[in-house]
């Protein structure tokens, strides 16, 4: 995982010299400070997919491009077989699993997500990101914050929200929780 940490923050760095702008004004445009965007930009921290999402928006690329250093190069169907999508291993809280990454021009990302169970006095990781998501939960139950809101789900159940809003998961029970993860 950290040389794919060290990747990624090269790809980011890479990305913003070709545009010539600054490690300052792309921080403020994130909305982070410059003092963690520097940490992200060196591989010493993970980058949040909130944050990496936004950087792909910036910059008019493919999520995937830069999680994956390869262009999407489908534009019929993109075939996923189970256990198959690509590894974004962005945080151990969650295990993210991306759904279609070699599809051009998506509308969507989509995403298998797992998140771990963790001591239930462990504090929610928040991240946000421009648009809109939408979970539907497959295995297990899982709590969801969303902004001052808390909202239990169970296998079946699903959200629909303002993803610039800060969110995050925890997993219930002692058991790990999967879910599908669409980010539009």
């Amino acid at each position: 995982m950290e040389e794919q940490l060290k990747q990624i923050a090269e790809r980011v760095k890479g990305l913003r010299d070709i545009f010539g702008i600054s490690a300052a004004d792309l921080a403020k445009e994130l909305n982070i400070p410059l003092e963690v965007y520097q940490e992200y930009e060196n591989g010493v921290s993970d980058i949040p997919v909130g944050v990496l999402y936004r950087i792909a928006q910036r910059f008019n690329i493919e999520l995937s491009a830069l999680l994956t250093g390869e262009e999407p190069r489908l534009h019929t169907y993109s075939l996923t077989r189970n256990g198959r999508g690509v590894s974004v291993e962005r945080r151990k809280e969650y295990k993210y699993q991306n759904l279609a990454y070699n599809f051009v021009n998506k509308k969507a990302e989509p995403f298998l997500v797992i998140v771990e169970p963790e001591p239930e006095d462990t504090p929610f990781h928040l991240n946000n990101h421009p648009g809109q998501e939408f979970n539907y939960l497959l295995e297990g139950a899982m709590k969801v914050k969303l902004g001052e809101n808390e909202v239990i789900l169970n296998e079946g159940d699903s959200i629909y929200y303002d993803s610039n809003i800060n969110h995050g998961m925890k997993a219930l029970n002692g058991k790990p929780a999967k879910f599908l993860a669409i980010i539009l």
